[in-house]
């Protein structure tokens, strides 16, 4: 009887390693892209683009495709960390950033281009690159909300999203203040799912990486905890940040948009109706 424990005690030891083996993030972009399309209800017809290159995702994609950068994929390990770079992008898909973006950089070129006094009009471009810049951190953050909802939805732990940021590289400013990289955007998101998700940020992410990044914060939200003033202000950001999300959802929804993805209209009440406050 013990022989016949020890050859499966064995047998399992060597059939793990070459399950792991076997998991390649390349290949599971289609089964974890489709799960989290069909549990929010978005078009199914969609297909999942590798590239080498970074490809903005826009909601004027007509050939329905959604651009996942192979370099983005090197930084997860698992099912959930592939879930966060599907999500991420479906989430520029929805809150339309890439035509905002190209929207604001024409009107900007074109008052620019109106200005016949060279020194205002190269103050007038520097602007719109400044505007772009920050805009652009703006909707990133937000698209990363955006996607921490959807992975939600499709059963798949959000944190997940804090840990792939983690992984990849940081900015100038992360080093300097000896932050983790990312620290801003991974800030944002775990402050957005500890007000409307409680029970996912109690649950935690079992690594290194979300237990450092939680090292890091703790007496930032030790703090705050113990300042009701801070309390306040963070509570107030957060409802006003939902109610802000709640009001792009609603126009996402009267607008129609541009394409198949915008037809779809259960996403926005999973959205907007799936939070725990």
């Amino acid at each position: 009887m013990k022989k016949i424990i020890l050859s499966l005690i064995l047998a399992s030891s060597l059939a793990v390693p070459a399950f792991a083996a076997s998991w390649n993030a390349v290949n599971r972009v289609p089964v974890v892209g489709k799960q989290v399309l069909d549990k929010n209800s978005l078009p199914s017809n969609a297909k999942f683009v590798i590239t080498e290159t970074a490809v903005t995702n826009s909601t004027s994609n007509t050939n329905n495709e959604i651009y996942i950068q192979k370099t983005d994929l090197g930084y997860t390990g698992n099912d959930n960390e592939v879930a966060a770079i599907v999500a991420k992008e479906l989430g520029i898909i929805i809150n339309a950033n890439a035509s905002k973006k190209k929207f604001v950089s024409n009107i900007a070129s074109a008052l620019a281009g109106s200005i016949t006094d060279e020194s205002a009009q190269n103050k007038a471009l520097i602007i719109n690159e400044l505007t772009m810049n920050n805009m652009s951190e703006k909707d990133q953050m937000n698209a990363d909300v955006t996607g921490t909802d959807l992975m939600i939805q499709a059963g798949y732990n959000p944190l997940a999203m804090i840990v792939v940021l983690g992984k990849m590289p940081g900015s100038t400013m992360d080093t300097l203040k000896s932050q983790p990289n990312n620290f801003k955007r991974s800030m944002y998101i775990y402050d957005y799912l500890s007000y409307n998700y409680p029970s996912k940020v109690k649950a935690g992410y079992n690594c290194k990486e979300y237990k450092n990044f939680l090292a890091y914060i703790q007496p930032t939200i030790d703090e705050r905890k113990s300042n009701k003033a801070k309390l306040a202000k963070f509570e107030k950001e957060q409802a006003k940040l939902k109610k802000e999300r709640a009001k792009q959802i609603a126009k996402y929804k009267a607008t129609g948009g541009l394409n198949g993805w915008d037809a779809s209209y259960t996403i926005l009440k999973n959205l907007s109706e799936s939070s725990e406050k």
